[in-house]
Parts: structure tokens; C-alpha cells; sequence
């Protein structure tokens, strides 16, 4: 415990402690790969070494060139799991075209000017800034703006977007950041950095 190790191979025959007492044991402080390596080859051993937290089980004899095949799968799906656990770190900042988006300072730029948005206009821009070239649902919009209480009500998205498109676009009336995409929703065009 005290080493962490990576990955353990170990046999179930050992003169202290049964090895499937091992393994609950071990499952109590440690996710790292088990492969039991035992002579018995019994069909219930196998199992309840696997179904306690063991991995992998190799009956004896064996060859090496197995052994370390099955060690770098084990190790294989280990890396891949703690990769999956680890928690993303989120962008801070969005480009698109003369648009700039910071979510640590709070601020949107527009061809290097800061333009100033209300907290509905910003959470809308931050949600296209962050899902570039998809095209967004209303219904999406709405919920990840709003919240789950305002379902299909576009009336209100549609508000908040034309005094969006009002800031951010050079011509309001032909968007060329947030396109209307028609009876589905909206997209944002990705644009060469500026």
C-alpha cells in the first residue's frame, strides 16, 4: 500500500492469507490492475478471484511472452480509465474570427474593443463560442441559458439574440457570426482569426 504500485500480479497459494482475502483487500484502497498467476486452474477459483476485483487470471504454466502481453492490456485499460476519471480543465478563452471571449475576467472582445454584454447576452455567446460550427436547437439554447423551466418559448431567445447579433455583428441584418438556421435553431460560423 504504501508503494502504490501500478499493477500487481500475484498468486492465490500464499502462507499468510488466502490470496481471494488478498484481493478484497486490496480493492479496499487500490483500482491498479490484478492479475492472479495460480497452478489452480479450477473453473471456481478463476471466477471468484474475478468476481472479488481480480482482473486477469493465468493458470500455470505459461509462457513469458503471455504474461507481458496480458500485462500491457491490463495496464492498457488502467491508463485508459484513470484518463476517463480525470477531471477536464475547461478553456478560459474562446476565438472566433475578431471575437474574443475570456470566462476568467468576464470580458468579450470585438476586433480588440470591449463590447458589454448583459449576463443573458454573455451566457448565450459563451454557449456558441464554446459549440462553434454546431448547429444549437432551440431547445438547447433555451435550457442551457435559461434552464429547464422555459421549454420552447423562442419568443424570449429570439429577444436576447437580436441584441446579441446587435453588439457583435458589423451588420446585424446579415449575420456573419450567428446564423439562423430556419424552424431548428441557430449556428455559429466559424471565421479565420482575425
Amino acid at each position: 500500500a504504501a508503494n502504490n504500485p501500478d499493477i500487481i500480479l500475484m498468486d492465490l497459494g500464499l502462507p499468510d492469507m488466502d490470496g481471494i482475502e488478498v484481493i478484497r483487500k486490496i480493492r479496499s484502497w487500490s483500482v491498479a490492475p490484478i492479475i492472479v498467476i495460480s497452478a489452480r486452474s479450477d473453473e471456481k477459483d478463476k471466477v471468484a478471484a474475478l468476481d472479488v476485483g481480480a482482473d486477469d487470471y493465468l493458470t500455470k504454466p505459461f509462457s513469458t511472452t503471455e504474461l507481458m502481453a496480458r500485462i500491457r492490456v491490463a495496464l492498457r485499460h488502467y491508463n485508459r480509465m484513470k484518463r476517463q476519471q480525470e477531471p477536464q480543465k475547461e478553456e478560459t478563452t474562446y476565438v472566433n474570427g475578431g471575437l474574443f471571449l475570456d470566462t476568467e475576467k468576464h470580458m468579450v472582445l470585438k476586433n480588440g474593443e470591449e463590447i458589454h454584454l448583459s449576463p443573458l447576452e454573455y451566457n448565450l455567446l459563451l454557449l456558441f463560442m464554446k459549440n462553434q460550427g454546431k448547429v444549437l436547437t432551440y431547445g438547447y439554447i433555451l435550457k442551457n441559458v435559461w434552464g429547464e423551466g422555459y421549454g420552447q418559448d423562442t419568443q424570449v431567445l429570439r429577444t436576447v439574440m437580436a441584441s446579441t447579433r446587435r453588439k457583435i455583428e458589423d451588420n446585424p441584418g446579415k449575420p456573419k457570426y450567428i446564423l439562423t438556421e430556419i424552424g431548428v435553431g441557430y449556428r455559429m460560423k466559424e471565421q479565420e482569426v482575425k
